[in-house]
């Protein structure tokens, strides 16, 4: 049996996390905050071993945000038997989450709960008005990416992926 070439691994597991940010609410949810993370650790003088943290926490959450969009998606259809089974597994897999995102936001709150820097934050911010607007505009689309996907997939895609979805 002739195997793929080694690259095309990488590339199904591309192709899988951008299906699950354009189906997965919460994952685009995880990865706006993960960007918002990343941008405010610049004010922080955080060592290597830090980041390496706050790395290591993002991408968990995110990880374990994809293993339960598959399971979601692996017990979707159960037999009438398999209900009660299918129900308990998402409900863990999402636990499962939710336990690991605690975490990380423990250990952010450690990391960035630090007055001093906090309190420079917004006066730098107010010094500089055009990267202020342009935060702004960021949060913005980032509420829109992550609440009406649509603005950024287009009507038509996104119909196709949830007619996709009910068809599984």
């Amino acid at each position: 049996m002739r195997h793929p070439p080694f690259y095309r691994s990488f590339l199904y597991a591309a192709n899988g996390i951008l299906t699950a940010l354009k189906q997965e609410r919460n994952l685009r949810f995880h990865f706006c905050a993960a960007f918002y993370v990343l941008v405010f650790s610049r004010f922080y003088a955080f060592s290597k071993a830090e980041y390496g943290l706050l790395v290591l926490a993002i991408g968990g959450v995110m990880a374990l945000e994809l293993v339960n969009s598959a399971l979601e998606r692996t017990v979707e259809n159960p037999e009438p038997a398999r209900w009660r089974t299918a129900g308990v597994v998402k409900d863990m897999a999402a636990g499962a989450v939710l336990v690991f995102s605690i975490a990380a936001a423990v250990c952010g709150g450690v990391l960035f709960w630090q007055p001093a820097v906090l309190m420079q934050i917004p006066k730098w911010f107010l010094q500089h008005p055009l990267v202020l607007a342009l935060f702004g505009v960021s949060v913005a689309a980032s509420w829109l990416f992550v609440c009406h996907p649509k603005v950024f997939l287009g009507k038509e895609r996104l119909s196709e992926i949830h007619s996709h979805k009910k068809e599984k």
